[in-house]
């Protein structure tokens, strides 16, 4: 089973990265899918973002350890929730790869491949401060990071309704190493809440993390 690696945080927190080598057949033979959990799959156009959508949840069932799954239920927002669990959660997924982060606090994880196409849409999330920050020789991975964070972010506010650039500020990176970290806030109207942000490169992949700054490690 590709489990790329599975790490443990402070404070009961944990995170997980999968590469999908296997059919939806692997994986929906060992989740049982919930009522709610088979519609959203059945609305999922593409065979391969529904084995995304599969292998998520199969990750984050075996990173709670659990023998019999919990169902993982969005609320109004669409903020999953795992069944019987107080931990909040978060999942990603993108070219063959997901990803699942779980804790007793506020968390978000986004996981994308390196790809030159989102020049196209750095205007609809980069803030001034943080195109000043590109350096020509790491332009492609900060935009991944910023875009990874805010994704991450989203997540952790969890109600939608977020402008990636008037709501959410990312701490400008300058230099990026194979890993690393800053802080982000997410501010709109009378909310406000701080944040660690950790970003690590495997492969081709920036994974992003998030939690909440006066929590985690």
């Amino acid at each position: 089973m590709p489990l790329l690696l599975h790490k443990q945080l402070s404070k009961g927190g944990e995170y997980a990265i999968w590469e999908i080598t296997e059919s939806s057949t692997f994986f929906q033979e060992r989740l049982s899918l919930a009522p709610l959990e088979i519609s959203e799959l059945d609305r999922i156009k593409g065979g391969g973002k529904k084995l995304e959508w599969l292998s998520s949840r199969y990750l984050l069932h075996l990173m709670s350890g659990r023998t019999k799954r919990g169902a993982l239920i969005k609320d109004e927002f669409g903020k999953p929730h795992l069944e019987q669990s107080t931990h909040q959660v978060s999942l990603s997924h993108s070219n063959g790869r997901s990803a699942a982060m779980a804790a007793p606090y506020n968390i978000g994880i986004d996981i994308q491949k390196i790809v030159a196409k989102i020049e196209r849409i750095a205007h609809k999330f980069m803030r001034p401060e943080e195109m000043e920050s590109l350096q020509p020789t790491t332009r492609l991975e900060q935009l991944h990071i910023y875009w990874g964070a805010k994704e991450a972010l989203y997540k952790a506010y969890g109600r939608k309704e977020l402008d990636f650039r008037k709501h959410l500020k990312v701490t400008p990176i300058y230099v990026v190493a194979q890993s690393g970290q800053t802080t982000a806030t997410i501010q709109k109207d009378t909310y406000q809440k701080d944040f660690k942000v950790n970003y690590e490169i495997i492969d081709n992949y920036i994974i992003v993390r998030v939690a909440a700054i006066a929590i985690e490690e």
